[in-house]
């Protein structure tokens, strides 16, 4: 029994010191390449053609989430479920951009906010803290920032291809997202530096919105907004 129970402690020994950040690694690596191919995929709809196929790219999208899942099942037993914090850096970057990527398919597909529940669930991972491995908010936070700044860049694109009613359709909600953000009372310094980044988005999309009103292009956006989206 003492043999056994040394063998067991040698085993928390490795899980816990230097062999448990190399698995973690591993996995974190797996996770960012599912990230980039994720990303690669979704750049589509900035071109032209791809505005024509942008539900077909959230449906394909939706399908490599599938292997994220498989990958943060994987990454769960890689460390001791208390030590979340302690690990949280080797993770935390791949993290956030997933919780963009996955913001950017809902809001594509519905042009609303996720919710962190929802991603989570999209991630295979917990909303609750007291669950296990979790979505910290920060991370959730930071993810949503992200995809401010995908949205304005997607309002430029819009104009350039053409549909002139999403870029107002975007406008109002980074507008919105803008005022949930101003409730908040931002600590974290890294996620203070990316909300600073907001208002330039916000901005951003305004030239853009101007831009089509000055040309005259709104009032053909707001009669096609009722159709399309």
């Amino acid at each position: 029994r003492g043999r056994g129970g040394d063998g067991a402690a040698r085993r928390g020994a490795s899980a816990d010191g230097a062999l448990c950040p190399q698995e973690i690694r591993k996995v974190v690596q797996a996770l960012e390449q599912t990230a980039r191919e994720i990303l690669t995929l979704l750049q589509g709809v900035h071109q032209g053609p791809g505005f024509q196929h942008i539900s077909k790219k959230c449906q394909k999208a939706r399908e490599h989430f599938g292997t994220v899942r498989t990958q943060m099942e994987s990454l769960k037993t890689k460390f001791p479920a208390d030590q979340y914090y302690r690990f949280h850096e080797h993770w935390r970057f791949v993290l956030q951009r997933l919780v963009f990527l996955a913001a950017f398919v809902v809001y594509l597909e519905s042009e609303t906010l996720v919710t962190r529940e929802a991603v989570a669930e999209i991630l295979g991972i917990e909303a609750d803290r007291e669950r296990g491995f979790h979505l910290d908010i920060e991370d959730y936070l930071s993810g949503v920032l992200t995809l401010a700044s995908e949205l304005a860049r997607l309002a430029v694109n819009s104009v350039t291809a053409g549909d002139y009613s999403r870029p107002l359709r975007i406008s109002a909600f980074i507008n919105e997202l803008d005022s949930g953000f101003r409730l908040l009372n931002l600590k974290n310094d890294s996620l203070r530096k990316r909300y600073d980044g907001l208002k330039y988005d916000v901005k951003k999309i305004e030239e853009v919105v101007y831009d089509l009103s000055i040309r005259g292009l709104n009032k053909e956006a707001t009669i096609g907004a009722g159709g399309e989206k």
